[in-house]
């Protein structure tokens, strides 16, 4: 007589790596639904009669003084609460670098590949773009290289739902590397100049936030105010404070121990990620993109080779340069594309990464800051070019389902 096995099956670590991925994506849909609200209100509210208050609410100033921390509600929002979702992006980046798919180089190549395509393409093309036109301005050639994660996955979770997992990870794995690489663009060249001793301090405490992972200590009590210092003083340091949500995240253990059903890594996001999707980007989203149309010279800024660029490379030099770079890599690998699709589906993943928003709309501010009218265009770029990726994405994505 056959007997059933008391005890359940273990599931495999595939399994256990396919369920987060879903359940990240599922998180990080619902915050591109939210984006997508949040920045259609922003920019109602900035061209309708509610506009003064609106502006009034964006730039009303609160904190110490004493402290340098009398900071407008946009800048609170861009440098304090956006360290919410750089965080979850530390704490992806290193999973993916320890567990996931960044793990076994066989596997990265060519998401790594296709990411750096997708970052020298679109600023290249901005480049040419301001330099052979009038007016034109180099400072923003880093806009167009980002990727929205939210955005993209909320359109792919919306048109690509018969689409393979394989492929999905694949554009996960690449808006991450992306991030990484936006994350450290916004330090070197979109920082202001760095005082070294509130950098130190900053470090130092980040590495005692570190210290105190690998010595297993779990009371919020120690990590709360070590965090706090570390953006205080990366605050102070000149090098944008979101820095630190990485530089934490990075900081957080990821392996599992005897006795711990998740790791601290796997607590964290779970307790963050919602705030980060579901407030953080939402209200950056919210402040961001209220352009007031009126208060600026439209004839001018679609005609800048500024908002030009931003589009190009975003609309054009995104999809390119992803599927180029990864050709290439997979060519130089013996490799192809993310099992059980096609070349034409990364091909439609490059169009998806096209929708840049959130970090393209944060350096954006960075890279023209006091200079509005430059800052204007290029924000206005970046919507416009995230609107235009977005249907094309729809589009290819919904004729690419019908195959699967």
């Amino acid at each position: 007589m056959k007997t059933r096995a008391s005890a359940k099956t273990k599931p495999s670590s595939a399994n256990v790596e396919r369920r987060r991925i879903a359940d990240f994506l599922k998180n990080e849909t619902f915050s591109g639904g939210l984006i997508l609200i949040a920045a259609t209100a922003g920019m109602l509210l900035a061209n309708s009669p509610l506009s003064g208050a609106y502006e009034s609410v964006r730039e009303l100033r609160i904190g110490p003084a004493e402290l340098h921390l009398d900071l407008s509600v946009r800048a609170w929002i861009a440098d304090g609460l956006l360290a919410l979702f750089f965080f979850v992006v530390g704490l992806e980046l290193k999973h993916e670098f320890q567990h996931g798919s960044l793990s076994k180089p066989a596997r990265a190549i060519v998401p790594i590949a296709a990411a750096f395509g997708g970052m020298i393409a679109p600023a290249l093309l901005y480049v040419a773009f301001n330099v052979a036109g009038d007016g034109g301005s180099l400072r923003g050639w880093g806009v167009p290289m980002a990727t929205d994660i939210a955005f993209a996955l909320a359109v792919l979770s919306l048109f690509g739902r018969k689409l393979p997992l394989t492929l999905r990870a694949f554009l996960l794995t690449l808006a991450i590397v992306d991030d990484l690489g936006a994350i450290a663009i916004i330090a070197i060249f979109y920082s202001g100049g760095v005082e070294l001793p509130a950098l130190l301090v900053s470090l130092a405490a980040a590495a005692a936030f570190w210290a105190a992972q690998r010595a297993r200590v779990r009371t919020l009590a120690i990590y709360v105010p070590l965090a706090l210092i570390t953006w205080f003083a990366l605050h102070e340091s000149g090098v944008h404070a979101t820095i630190a949500g990485v530089v934490l995240g990075f900081s957080v253990r990821t392996v599992r121990e005897k006795g711990e059903t998740r790791s601290p890594a796997e607590r964290a996001e779970r307790a963050v990620h919602p705030w980060s999707a579901g407030l953080a980007v939402p209200l950056f989203a919210l402040t961001a993109a209220g352009i007031n149309l009126s208060a600026i010279n439209l004839d001018v800024a679609l005609s800048s080779p500024i908002f030009a660029g931003i589009v190009a490379g975003l609309v054009v030099g995104k999809p390119v340069g992803i599927y180029v770079a990864a050709r290439i890599a997979a060519h130089l690998v013996h490799s192809g594309p993310p099992e059980g699709t096609a070349w034409r589906d990364v091909a439609v993943m490059g169009i998806v990464a096209g929708i840049g928003f959130t970090v393209s709309l944060l350096i954006a501010s960075l890279a023209f800051e006091g200079a509005p009218e430059e800052t204007a265009a290029a924000k206005l770029a970046v919507l416009v070019a995230s609107l235009l990726a977005a249907v094309a994405a729809g589009v290819t994505l919904s004729l690419r389902s019908r195959r699967y």
